[in-house]
């Protein structure tokens, strides 16, 4: 059985198609620059080399075209008929109170989706083009919507509400909603199935850092708190979005700087966390280049970057009553050693023992980098979200 899965952003998508008999990747790749000059395809073969195809990408619908016509193709295809995809599945950012696990995809659906574009609208609209574009282009191919918002929809309500008139979270749905859900899911149970633990019965903290990031609290299985928001920007200092913030300085900058909703918007999302702080990248590689070089500014934003991420696990440790498992996943979180390190260092009163050596030598994959006498077991995890999204979709499909 093949699925497709799909992650469609405002200028982008991502794909893959699995082989589910095997969990083997058969195809992956993604559009970039959609309705920019210069877009293309770039996608991985088999054998691990890179190919890059450059046109005209106007849409989303295009974008998807071109993704099933190489999949299609003698040069480059690995399937001979659409039809041998049995499934596509959707990385859908926000579905709102009305999703808690994944759906498929009907017309219902899609409204309850259009219905949520104000939680979510620099996500939820390129993901329903997705949605559309497959509607068109493969008519009898059943599609399921995987949320991100999905798996913390168990946090209890003094979790996600916010000090606000009740009246607006009644009107307008305000609440804190979280995202990664898919990452942390995974990431929580493959780090349990990995220590030969019962998932239903660890508390565990999960770590998605990267240009964006989030931390979650999971206590037998199940998200009671993280630390995203009713929208991507709260929490956890990211790339390029602010993180937790004052309400009282938004406002404050909006009047000095004579701003509007959306430069506000623009300014806490695209241009603060450390790109804002350091004035020289959002990523972290540039930025540990530049710490090398003495640049101060560039040692501020990696310490607030990570000082961040330790002051939510602690935090979460009390929420949860103490801490079986804490895992690491994404960009910075499976690959950036000194992060890790610094989020660790001096937690040994909560029973983390970093075991600093090892964690210094290893980068992307399944591993214990605590010591023995740890009682928190520290791991890194590899996020699979998309693995995640292709099972889901065959669950669905067979009723499940």
């Amino acid at each position: 059985m093949k699925i497709l899965v799909l992650n469609c952003g405002s200028s982008s998508i991502k794909y893959k198609l699995f082989e589910m008999e095997s969990k083997e990747v058969i195809a992956q790749g993604g559009v970039e620059k959609i309705g920019m000059k210069g877009s293309f395809l770039k996608f991985t073969l088999p054998a691990g080399q890179k190919v890059m195809l450059e046109g005209e990408i106007l849409e989303h619908r295009a974008g998807i075209e071109y993704i099933l016509g190489v999949l299609l193709s003698e040069k480059y295809g690995c399937i001979k008929s659409l039809d041998e995809i049995e499934a596509v599945g959707h990385r859908v950012v926000h579905g709102g109170e009305r999703f808690n696990s994944s759906v498929l995809i009907t017309e219902e659906v899609i409204e309850i989706l259009n219905q949520s574009i104000e939680l979510a609208p620099l996500h939820n609209p390129p993901n329903l083009k997705g949605i559309y574009a497959i509607q068109e282009l493969m008519p009898d191919t059943p599609q399921v919507a995987v949320f991100d918002t999905a798996f913390h929809q168990t946090m209890p309500d003094y979790a996600y509400m916010y000090g606000i008139p009740y009246s607006l979270y009644e009107k307008y749905g305000i609440r804190r909603y979280g995202f990664h859900g898919t990452s942390h899911r995974y990431v929580s149970a493959r780090a349990c199935e990995f220590l030969g633990v019962p998932y239903e019965e660890q508390r565990i903290i999960t770590a998605h850092i990267g240009n964006g990031g989030s931390v979650a609290a999971i206590k037998n299985g199940k998200s009671i708190d993280t630390s995203m928001g009713m929208t991507p920007v709260e929490g956890l200092i990211m790339g390029t979005r602010s993180g937790d913030v004052d309400p009282g300085v938004i406002s404050y900058i909006m009047e000095k700087e004579h701003m509007g909703t959306k430069g506000i918007s623009t300014l806490l999302n695209k241009f603060s966390g450390v790109l804002g702080i350091s004035g020289i990248s959002s990523d972290m590689r540039e930025i540990d280049a530049a710490i090398g070089e003495g640049n101060k500014r560039a040692a501020l934003a990696m310490d607030t970057y990570n000082y961040r991420i330790k002051k939510y696990i602690g935090s979460y440790a009390a929420v949860l009553g103490g801490v079986d498992i804490l895992a690491f996943t994404g960009g910075v979180g499976e690959n950036q050693a000194v992060t890790r390190k610094d989020v660790c260092k001096n937690m040994e009163f909560m029973g983390i023992e970093l075991d600093e050596e090892l964690n210094a030598s290893v980068r992307a994959k399944e591993v214990v980098i605590s010591r023995p006498s740890s009682r928190v077991k520290v791991l890194i995890i590899p996020t699979d979200e998309e693995l995640t999204i292709a099972k889901d979709t065959i669950k669905i499909l067979q009723g499940g």
